[in-house]
């Protein structure tokens, strides 16, 4: 097992410690343990003025016992202080180390707040504005300050451009439509003509529905604030409908807190997937929703269709990507499970898709459920 910072400091300096205290109790008992007895033999025979003749052999003992008595002393009173003292050093280390790392710590909470964020630009605006004096800690501090304002005008820009790019090109679009019905409206016009006026009158409309999906996607990215009392089995009994698939519900009590007209794209978006890549006959989509015991609130969409292999469902959630089928073939615009995603993360939720071994997919939303 690892130590942590804090415990590899304290290790340190309690090291550090118990090594220089062993290092001055041994010197101090070297230093009494090579003092020369003699001194001590000279001051006592100084102060008896007749000594008998085996005298000098019992001051001898006296000196050698004291110095003794000495040592053990030092050793045994020594060792009892020094573990006490190592022990408040060691703790009081152990504090000191976590005073130190506190800005560390407050810089990690922030980081691992932006990096919990269920969308990649939520918490970008967050700042660890540390005070302190300016050292080495404060500079880091500063400095991911200075990214995360970067980053975030980075994801701000990008939203504003798809929104100004989609606005600036939604107005051509309706200018090209409308002469183009103008054009078809007269009944002498030839059967070829007719036909290219339909041909692009549908590669018109699948631009629109594209600038439409980029307009919410930018829309849906970013959380959701004004949020509203919404049951999906409502929006389930609304819009699980096809022309073209049979539709299963299950519309159980699924209540969360969120945008209503998110929402309803949310579910709309799963039901006309799994109606547009599905099988010619005998074709299904299956839509349940239904509040889990842990506090979470469920939607499932599954449904036939050709077999999908498991490492190509991730890519299905970016923008643009389609799963068999060629870009200019599909009627869609490609953004159906991305807006899907963020939706579900605007809602503080999660979207996963698993592929079925007989065809299709299930894809499954989960949602913060309302208090």
């Amino acid at each position: 097992m690892r130590l942590t910072v804090r415990g590899r400091l304290t290790f340190v300096y309690g090291g550090l410690f118990v090594a220089a205290g062993l290092v001055l109790l041994g010197a101090i008992y070297v230093l009494v343990d090579q003092a020369p007895p003699v001194a001590g033999k000279t001051i006592v025979t100084d102060q008896l003025t007749a000594v008998p003749p085996d005298g000098e052999h019992y001051l001898q003992k006296v000196v050698e016992g004291t110095q003794a008595s000495t040592l053990h002393t030092i050793l045994t009173r020594g060792a009892i202080a020094f573990a006490v003292v190592s022990a408040a050093a060691i703790a009081l280390g152990w504090l000191i180390a976590g005073r130190m790392l506190q800005p560390l710590h407050q810089i990690t909470a922030t980081a691992r707040r932006i990096a919990e964020s269920p969308a990649a630009d939520r918490g970008l605006h967050e700042r660890i504005a540390l005070d302190g004096p300016e050292d080495e800690i404060r500079q880091l501090a500063d400095t991911f300050d200075l990214m995360l304002a970067r980053l975030d005008q980075s994801f701000d820009g990008q939203r504003r451009f798809i929104a100004s790019a989609s606005h600036e090109l939604r107005t051509p679009l309706t200018l090209n439509r409308t002469l183009l019905e103008v054009a078809l409206e007269p009944a002498e016009v030839s059967s070829e003509v007719r036909q290219l006026g339909t041909t692009l009158l549908a590669i018109n409309d699948r631009h629109g529905r594209l600038i439409d999906g980029l307009l919410l996607l930018a829309r849906s990215d970013r959380e959701v604030t004004e949020r509203s009392y919404v049951d999906l089995a409502d929006i389930v009994d609304h819009v699980a409908v096809s022309d073209t698939v049979k539709v299963l519900t299950e519309p159980g009590e699924a209540a969360v807190l969120g945008d209503p007209v998110l929402l309803e794209r949310l579910v709309q978006n799963l039901v006309e997937n799994g109606a547009r890549h599905n099988v010619a006959a005998n074709g299904w989509v299956r839509v349940t929703s239904r509040t889990r015991p842990d506090g979470w609130v469920e939607l499932q969409v599954g449904n036939s269709g050709p077999v999908v292999p498991r490492y190509e469902v991730p890519g299905l959630f970016e923008p643009f990507h389609r799963y068999g089928t060629e870009r200019l073939a599909s009627p869609g615009a490609g953004l159906g499970l991305s807006i899907v995603r963020a939706v579900a993360r605007a809602h503080g939720g999660e979207v996963r898709a698993d592929a079925r071994d007989e065809g299709g997919l299930i894809v499954t939303v989960l949602l913060p459920r309302a208090p």
